[in-house]
């Protein structure tokens, strides 16, 4: 213990020396790594470990348990731990990395391995009144634990703060027992403290929550988790879903969230008997660390009162996002986002994307424009933004978002169509289009081009909007018969690029369809309008 003691003390001192010579540089971190390795650092770890349980133990069930107070599940009057220690088996590291962020601190991950026997013990009470104590066993845990040395300083030990979090959970299992008796006695009793535990886990040390450990005297309050931003999503549609259905076609519903917690994700409605639905639901999403956070979305198939099947999930990383501009991304749908190797056609989910930091209203500018006056769109997220920096509250943004309509006339000109399919037996089509708002409910078509796969129409329809942020324009193709029509395929439109950018014309290639585009022009005349709360 006294060997390992001072070798520690020489470590910190070559620390020092080194930050007062480099401020602590990579190159200078890697040495220090080199020379503990970690093998040596296991293998004291193991020594050290039963202070280090006796230490943790404590530490861990006082920060653990009001949070797995707030998760504990409404079938429960209580939920307490009666005892906890981290038993006898120590952790192991298998890798370590260096990142250097290029300023005053140095990051530092462990990825680690642990085959537990702890002793966790939950004591719960039912809303009966039957007490019940829980054993938490055959633990096995995989991930990968962040520290972040900073501010680096010109004294010892180098630094003046630590910040520690889970940065990423590989895996996490465990099993519930009851002692002396049967979990399965309460149905639903296991899944519902099984939830509450991984729920406490997340929102307790999982990144980007960290917890900071003042090293020198000082204000380090800019080190701990704090809201950035909004992201705003629009989830519009998704096509060519894998049918779980063995009679019918599924039933798809979306799940949204950055942080997987139950009160911060999003549920889309369900589209019954559909696998190319339409949704066109908007969503807001708190952004604590747009470097590093991700917003997942997964496609289910509704299942009734049974559980829902997966269909694929996809995930979009925050720091690919520009602010202030709309990101219009087709993602591609597979089985397991940690494990890439998915060949099958899951289907394509539809997303707009933007997302907006706090107290961006100085450089907040037209994202598509950037020479022409700011559209109603971008007043409206500029007026709210300055409201999140004089108040500070993130829950401000999205009711004065929830409060504005977009209002005014959409005008598009149906150009041309190119390269239709042929649907006629002689190799020509006598096509129209039908143009809609879902939400309005309005609808205009043009004029029928006979024998025609190129048609040209230049035809101009106005439409009156009165919620353009939550609309969408249906542009569908139809081939004229003389007892009735045959469908072609379709454009799906979102109206938020042409509220941003007032005007703009472009070449859609039709959905459903095994070939065609169609050129269309599309002109936004913008009237907002405040509703109050």
């Amino acid at each position: 213990m006294l060997s390992l003691l001072v070798r520690i003390l020489c470590i910190w001192q070559l620390i020092n020396s080194f930050v007062r010579l480099s401020h602590c540089s990579l190159s200078f971190l890697v040495f220090v790594f080199v020379f503990l390795q970690l093998t040596w650092l296991n293998s004291h770890l193991t020594k050290i470990w039963p202070y280090v349980n006796e230490a943790a133990s404590e530490l861990i069930k006082m920060s653990v348990e009001p949070i797995l107070e707030q998760y504990r599940p409404i079938i429960l009057a209580s939920l307490k731990f009666s005892k906890f220690t981290l038993g006898t088996v120590a952790p192991q590291f298998t890798g370590v990395s260096i990142i250097e962020d290029g300023g005053d601190g140095v990051t530092m991950e462990l990825e680690m391995q642990w085959d537990g026997n702890p002793s966790i013990i939950l004591d719960i009470k039912t809303l009966l009144g039957v007490a019940l104590p829980v054993q938490v066993k055959n633990i096995g845990f995989t991930g990968v634990f962040r520290l972040i040395f900073k501010p680096l300083v010109d004294e010892f030990p180098g630094f003046g703060a630590i910040s520690y979090s889970l940065r990423h959970k590989k895996n996490l299992d465990f099993t519930l027992k009851v002692v002396g008796g049967d979990i399965s006695a309460i149905p639903g009793l296991y899944d519902a403290i099984e939830g509450a535990i991984r729920d406490a886990v997340e929102d307790s040390i999982t990144w980007p929550v960290r917890k900071v450990v003042t090293i020198l005297p000082g204000d380090y309050s800019d080190l701990e988790l704090k809201p950035v931003g909004i992201l705003e999503v629009k989830l519009v549609q998704a096509r060519e879903l894998t049918n779980k259905d063995i009679i019918g076609k599924s039933d798809p519903y979306a799940v949204l969230y950055i942080r997987p917690l139950r009160d911060r994700m999003k549920t889309s409605k369900t589209i019954n008997n559909d696998l190319n639905p339409i949704w066109n639901e908007h969503f807001d999403f708190i952004v604590e660390d747009q470097s590093t956070q991700h917003l997942v979305v997964k496609i289910f198939d509704s299942e009734g009162l049974q559980s829902s099947e997966l269909i694929g999930c996809a995930h979009v990383k925050l720091s690919e996002l520009e602010p202030g501009k709309v990101n219009d991304k087709w993602l591609k749908l597979v089985k397991d986002l940690e494990i890439q190797r998915d060949n099958k056609n899951r289907g394509q989910v539809h997303l707009e994307l933007l997302y907006i930091p706090f107290g961006m209203e100085n450089s907040f500018t037209n994202p598509f424009a950037p020479k022409y006056s700011m559209t109603s769109l971008e007043k409206v997220l500029k007026s709210s933004t300055n409201g999140i920096e004089s108040n500070g509250n993130e829950n401000e943004f999205t009711q004065k978002r929830k409060e504005v309509i977009i209002r005014g006339v959409l005008s598009v000109t149906v150009i041309s169509a190119e390269d239709l399919p042929a649907t006629d037996l002689l190799g020509k089509s006598d096509p129209f289009v039908v143009l809609s708002l879902k939400k309005a409910e309005t609808k205009n078509k043009t004029r029928v081009v006979n024998d025609c796969l190129n048609p040209v129409w230049n035809q101009t329809f106005d439409f009156v909007v009165e919620d353009g942020l939550h609309d969408m324009l249906m542009v569908e193709v139809y081939d004229h018969d003389t007892f009735g029509k045959d469908y072609m395929g379709r454009c799906i439109l979102t109206l938020t690029r042409v509220i941003l950018e007032g005007e703009y014309k472009e070449r859609f290639e039709l959905e459903g369809a095994k070939s065609g585009y169609l050129n269309l022009h599309l002109k936004w005349m913008p009237q907002p309008i405040y509703r109050d709360s």
